[in-house]
């Protein structure tokens, strides 16, 4: 692993050109002319030799190339993160556009994580193979073209297959991007440099919900512009890393030393890498001695004490970060907002406000994670998420049980008597009347009323809140839930994802990034097959409860014969209890 930092040794006035920075490009020779020898009573361990200096006893001057290629490589966290925050504006048209069921919004959504989940289990792998560069430029080729998928898909399973593919382009992005980093960084600045990864991310969630707010003004085919435009990113990633160098490492285990040379130069500052590539060189020839093999693999990492307290510890901080429901508050906060209370229109503009709060917070934790360390930030970010979840679940028991009431009562009679059946006697609360495609809920301002068949966004078909009745006082919606306390979910939503992001969202990659050794990075593929795992674990097990009530629920869990059971005991009391029919009464609204 690379040192930072200087030298207790004082050199010679001539071994000062040392730390004289060159110009990028230095030939061999003239690099190979400024080695000197090391003054008497220092040795040759690599562990005492560290990253060079400049003269006053600083880190040399970041050479701007650094930064056109940590721009150009942190795109790839772009990519996520757009895609994170476009879907959740995205999917409050896509639904209604398509009349997707519940079932197909979270195969929509989920379809990239999950092959994502896939194509990061192979990027190890595929980077390992071809190097970190064309693992980039393949990712960036994928992407865009589940970006042109999905704009132009005329059917939801086209639509899918667009998110799957933009998937398998994420999976790789997330898997090559932060080793490239790690790798390309000069020591000094790798914590700085890698964070800026998840500060693209953030960028991406705050540019995609501003564009998805922008676009929800274009009827039907708005949300087809918000999925296209994620192709542009991928190009520009693609263009820009034709000119981008390999990763050193990944050169040096291929036996290109004089070009990864080259590399260190241009990307150090100044001309002498002798030894920082002679820890690479060690580092490499080390990993090849002693790196295992699938299984074999494993079992190192668990019987090496010292690994496997890093192990545990990485694995513990990427399940706190992903269960502590980020997911859900990115994702789907459109639809979480559109739950709070609001409209759709509004709750697409709203979520621009934690989205922006995540690019700030993102930002300050980039410059202060290298001052005030790794440890302390990560508390204190946990500590706002759970305040932030507090108020969130707060805002959410208010509105449950001070929010719109449904006066069940009101029958209406009218010549479709399947939406009429389906609309006022089958659902019994506000938010299931408006989960219905046909139904909407129409109210007063005291937010009690009744659930009737929509006409459109404005009018129900009939009754009280079709236009015509002459009830200024009524409101109609077929979206949402009135409520008095939505803006206190919404708070809860800022305030969650601000405090996430300058501890939760970058340090547990950063973390991980640092705590094991190089043979042991395999670990990640076990991520990744435990993140397939609960993928078919939830796809296999996890049955769908929605409109089930509590028995139907519990049924979803019995055996055949339990169940049999059960409805055979059901049946016979009920013929026990039959008296006849029962009548249902006409009431006007």
């Amino acid at each position: 692993m690379e040192t930072q930092g200087t030298t207790n040794t004082s050199f010679s006035d001539g071994d000062e050109n040392l730390a004289t920075p060159t110009v990028a490009g230095t030939k061999p020779d003239d690099v190979n002319r400024q080695v000197t020898e090391k003054p008497e009573g220092v040795d040759n361990n690599p562990s005492c030799e560290t990253e060079t200096s400049s003269p006053d006893g600083q880190p040399p001057a970041t050479p701007r190339f650094v930064y056109v290629l940590t721009f150009f490589t942190t795109l790839g966290g772009f990519l996520v993160g757009y895609d994170m925050g476009i879907i959740s504006g995205s999917m409050l048209y896509i639904q209604p556009y398509f009349g997707l069921s519940t079932i197909w919004v979270e195969a929509v959504v989920s379809g990239a994580i999950g092959a994502a989940a896939v194509s990061s289990l192979m990027g190890g792998w595929v980077m390992d193979l071809i190097g970190r560069r064309m693992t980039l430029l393949m990712g960036s080729v994928i992407f865009t073209v589940g970006g042109v998928v999905m704009g132009a898909a005329p059917i939801p399973e086209v639509l899918l297959v667009g998110r799957i593919i933009c998937g398998l382009g994420l999976g790789l992005a997330s898997v090559v991007v932060p080793v490239y980093m790690a790798e390309t960084s000069p020591a000094h600045l790798r914590g700085r440099l890698t964070t800026m990864w998840q500060m693209l991310i953030n960028i991406g969630v705050l540019l995609s919900s501003l564009i998805a707010a922008g676009f929800s003004y274009v009827p039907d085919v708005g949300w087809r512009y918000m999925l296209g435009l994620s192709a542009l990113p991928g190009v520009i990633q693609f263009v820009g890393f034709l000119f981008m160098p390999e990763s050193p490492r990944w050169l040096v285990d291929k036996g290109h030393v004089d070009e990864a040379r080259q590399i260190l130069i241009r990307t150090r500052g100044y001309s002498d890498v002798t030894n920082e590539l002679k820890e690479i060189e060690d580092s490499v020839n080390a990993t090849k001695a002693s790196t295992k093999s699938g299984l074999r693999l494993l079992v190192q990492v668990w019987t090496t004490g010292h690994v496997r307290r890093a192990l545990v510890v990485g694995m513990g901080l990427l399940f706190f970060q992903q269960w502590c429901g980020i997911n859900t508050a990115i994702y789907y906060s459109g639809t979480v907002l559109k739950m709070a209370g609001f409209k759709s229109r509004w709750a697409v503009w709203l979520a621009v406000i934690p989205n922006a709060g995540l690019f700030l917070a993102g930002i300050s934790g980039m410059f202060i994670v290298d001052r005030i360390g790794r440890r302390p930030l990560l508390i204190w970010s946990m500590i706002g998420v759970i305040l932030g979840l507090i108020v969130i679940a707060v805002g959410f028991q208010l509105s449950t049980e001070f929010g719109a009431t449904l006066n069940t009562t009101i029958v209406e009679t009218f010549d479709n008597g399947s939406i009429i059946q389906r609309c006022h006697t089958q659902y019994t609360s506000c938010d299931e009347c408006v989960n219905d495609i046909g139904c909407g809920f129409c109210y007063n301002d005291a937010a009690s009323g009744s659930c009737l068949p929509s006409a459109n966004e404005e009018w129900s078909l009939y009754g009280r809140c079709n236009g015509t009745s002459g009830d200024q006082d009524m409101k109609f919606t077929y979206e949402y839930c009135p409520s008095d306390y939505s803006w206190i979910a919404a708070l809860g939503i800022a305030l969650f994802v601000f405090l996430f992001s300058p501890g939760m969202a970058p340090m547990p990659w950063t973390i991980n990034a640092e705590i094991y050794p190089l043979w042991a990075r395999g670990t990640f593929y076990m991520f990744a097959v435990i993140s397939v795992l609960g993928l078919l674990f939830f796809v296999w097990l996890v049955p769908e409860t929605k409109g089930k009530s509590l028995e139907q629920v519990e049924e979803l869990f019995m055996s055949p014969a339990k169940l049999q059971h059960k409805r055979s005991v059901a049946d016979a009391r009920q013929q026990e209890d039959a008296s006849g029919g029962i009548c249902m009464t006409s009431v006007k609204t």
